[in-house]
C-alpha cells in the first residue's frame, strides 16, 4: 500500500515525553538497541502514569528498534505480558479494531503449553523442540546442505495482511550460553543504499508466502485459527503482498521491510535472477554491516520488545551444542496496520540530520 499524499505523513510522528527518564539504561550500539538494566515491566504497568510511560516506551522502541529489559521479570504474569504488549500497540496508534496476534497453528497438537501448563491463543511458546513438530511439513527442513543462517532473519507475522507491529518475548529458561537473538536495523540498511537504488526499491513489492501453515493443518487434520488479531488476517492463503520499503508509523522513517527474510518468497515484477540479486544484495548488507546489529545474550527472566516495522531478528540455533540446554520463552505480538510506503517519509539519517 502506498499512501496517496506526497506532502503530509499519513501518521504524525510520535515524540518522547520524558516519563521514563528515571530508568537506568545503556544504548546497546549507537545505531540500534537500548537496555534497561534494572527496570521491571510490572512497575510500569502499576505506575499512576502507566499509559504515558508505555506511550513513551513505544517511541523509544520505534526509534531504537529493540529494547531489552535485563532484570529478571519474575513477577510478570502471562496476562501482564499480554496487557503490556497490547498497550504498546494500542497507545502507538495501531488500527482500533486490531489486537494481539493469534498463531495460525494454535490448534496443533505439537503446540506445547507454557511453563504453567496452560495454553493461550495469544501466546506463542518459543521452544526448539516444539518448533520442529509444528513445522515438520516445511519445505527444505531436511536439507543436507550446510546451514544458511541468513534465512533466519525475519519480522514477525509478515505472512499476514496486517503483520505484527510490536513483539515482546519473555525468556523463561535459557542455558548459560547459546541461543542468543540478533536484531538488525532496517532503517540503517536502507540508509546504506545509494539514492538511485533506494528510489528503485521504493517502487517494489514482495510476496510473503508461508504455505507451511496450510500443509501443517492438512497433515494434522485441524482448522487454521481465524481471524488472527485483525479482521483482515483471515483464511489460509498466507501470501500477502507487502512493500519492500515501508514507513514506520511511529517515526515516519523508511525501512527495508519485505526485501529479505524467512517469509519473503519473491520480489514482484522482476526476472528471477534480478529478484534473487536484490535479495542477496540486501542480505549482504546485513552481513557486511554488523554495526547495524544488536545482540541479546539471554538471562533467565529477561525480556525484549521490538518494532517489527523497522527491524528483523534471528535466533541463533546453537543450543543443541550445550548439554542439557533448555531454552523456553513466551511471546506476545500486537498486530499493526497493513504495511505502506508514505511518499512524505524520509530515511532515519535524513530525519535526524546524520551524514
Amino acid at each position: 500500500m502506498i499512501a496517496p499524499d506526497a506532502t503530509q505523513l499519513t501518521y504524525k510522528p510520535m515524540t518522547y515525553g520524558g516519563s521514563l527518564n528515571h530508568l537506568e539504561f545503556v544504548e546497546v550500539t549507537p545505531i540500534i538497541g537500548r537496555e534497561y538494566t534494572k527496570a521491571r515491566i510490572k512497575d510500569i504497568l502499576k505506575a499512576e502514569n502507566c499509559e504515558e510511560q508505555i506511550r513513551d516506551l513505544a517511541v523509544i522502541i520505534s526509534e531504537r528498534g529493540v529494547v531489552f529489559f535485563r532484570q529478571n521479570q519474575d513477577d510478570l504474569s502471562v496476562e501482564d505480558l499480554k496487557k503490556f504488549t497490547d498497550m504498546v500497540g494500542k497507545l502507538s496508534g495501531r488500527p482500533k479494531e486490531n489486537g494481539l496476534h493469534v498463531h495460525p497453528l494454535y490448534r496443533d497438537p505439537g503446540n506445547i503449553p507454557m511453563g504453567n501448563g496452560e495454553t493461550d491463543e495469544n501466546i506463542y511458546v518459543i521452544n526448539s523442540e516444539a518448533a520442529k513438530k509444528l513445522y515438520k511439513t516445511m519445505a527444505g527442513k531436511d536439507s543436507q546442505q550446510p546451514k544458511d543462517l541468513g534465512r533466519e532473519w525475519h519480522s514477525d507475522a509478515t505472512f499476514e495482511v496486517c503483520p505484527s507491529d510490536f513483539s515482546c518475548l519473555l525468556m523463561e529458561e535459557t542455558p548459560a550460553h547459546g541461543g542468543d537473538t540478533l536484531w538488525c536495523s532496517g532503517y540503517e540498511i536502507y540508509d546504506r543504499i545509494s539514492p538511485p537504488m533506494r528510489e528503485f526499491l521504493d517502487g517494489l513489492t514482495a510476496t510473503c508466502a508461508q504455505p507451511v501453515f496450510r500443509s501443517a493443518c492438512t497433515a494434522g487434520n485441524y482448522e487454521i485459527m481465524s481471524p488472527r488479531g485483525s479482521p483482515l488476517n483471515i483464511g489460509d492463503s498466507f501470501a500477502p503482498v507487502h512493500p519492500v520499503v515501508r514507513t514506520n508509523r511511529q517515526t515516519g522513517w523508511k525501512s527495508i521491510f519485505a526485501g529479505v527474510g524467512l517469509h519473503v518468497t519473491r520480489i514482484n515484477g522482476l526476472y528471477d535472477f534480478e529478484e534473487k540479486m536484490i535479495r542477496d544484495y540486501i542480505l549482504r548488507l546485513i552481513t557486511l554491516n554488523h554495526d547495524c546489529i544488536a545482540r541479546m545474550h539471554w538471562t533467565k527472566g529477561a525480556a525484549a520488545i521490538w518494532n517489527n516495522s523497522c527491524v528483523w531478528h534471528a535466533a541463533t540455533p546453537d543450543t543443541h551444542l550445550v548439554p542439557g540446554a533448555v531454552r523456553t520463552g513466551i511471546r506476545a505480538s500486537s498486530i499493526g496496520e497493513q504495511p505502506y510506503l508514505d511518499p512524505a517519509s524520509t530515511s532515519r539519517r535524513e530525519a535526524l540530520g546524520i551524514s
